[in-house]
Order: structure tokens, then sequence, then C-alpha cells
């Protein structure tokens, strides 16, 4: 599928088939994530996979929504690792971990499966129920996996401002 096909067809699932996600798939979204552009190259990044029932357990305790993925990845970046900005001090890592993010939804989408990008999370109790991740902000959690049967885009999917409102040539 060509690139503006996939980025228009993509979109936010919210009902997931139980089927696993296989490694080999798995590995490919991970590697766009690792492949994902950063400040300065410091690749702050940091995902942390969810796939048995009870980390996927712990996550979805700490979520407002709630999909019951067979995967869930927690997307974070490490501050100590992050590029600031040198005239105000602006933390990139942030900004870095969300383009991870969206090359790993945009990989998914590529090979038939499914995300949604949640920030709907309580980063602290995430980071007392995951130890792992000390040290890490989280930023989003990306529920994964393939749509279940008569699952599709939400309602407002394609509803898209003019790009004349978005975008400006000075």
């Amino acid at each position: 599928m060509d690139f503006q096909t996939l980025s228009a067809a993509r979109y936010s699932l919210r009902k997931f088939d139980s089927r696993p996600v296989e490694q080999e798939k798995l590995d490919l979204i991970l590697e766009a994530g690792r492949n994902a552009p950063t400040a300065h190259n410091y690749q702050p990044q940091r995902i942390f996979v969810l796939r048995t029932p009870g980390t996927l357990e712990k996550a979805d305790a700490c979520s407002g929504s709630h999909f019951n993925p067979p995967v869930m990845l927690v997307v974070c970046y490490d501050p100590a690792v992050s590029w600031k900005r040198e005239t105000d001090g602006k933390d990139h890592g942030e900004i870095d971990a969300a383009i991870a993010a969206t090359q790993m939804m945009l990989q998914a989408a590529d090979l038939g499966l499914g995300t949604t990008y949640i920030g709907k999370f309580e980063p602290g109790r995430l980071l007392e129920a995951f130890p792992e991740m000390a040290g890490t902000c989280p930023i989003a959690l990306l529920p994964l996996g393939y749509p279940a049967e008569g699952a599709h885009p939400a309602r407002l999917h394609t509803d898209r401002k003019p790009l004349e409102e978005l975008v400006k040539y000075l």
C-alpha cells in the first residue's frame, strides 16, 4: 500500500481480536520505533511490551480506556538521555517518543494490525505498577492487535479541516 493510502486508511482501533500478534510482526513494529528520527539522534524513546494477562491487567488499571488488546506497547522516554534545546531548555524527549509511536502505528497498519494512541492514563500509577519503567516518562499506551470482526473507524474519523485552515504559506 502506498503511504498516502496507508495514512488515510489507518484509524484508531478500539475493538481487538483475541488472536496473538506474531513475533515477526511485533519485531517489525518495534524496529520502526527504533528507526524513528530523534533530536540529535539521542534516541531517548523506551518501549515496554506487555503481553501477559497480568501485565495487561496492570496497565489497564492505570488507564481510562479499556480495549482488551493482546499486546500493549508503553511508549516512554528517558529524560536523562533526551536532548534539551539550549535557548530555553525545552525537552524534546516527548516529541521523540511521539514520533516513534507514530512510526510504530503506521508500521502496524501496514502489517494489517491496528492500534490506538491512548493518552488518558495515570503515569504515576503506571510507574508504580511497573518498577522496570523507573526513570522514564510514559507518554502513551498503544494497544496493538488484529481488528475484531465488525471493527471500524469512529464516526468522526474522516472529518478533516480544510488544508487551507491548517497550512499557511508565508
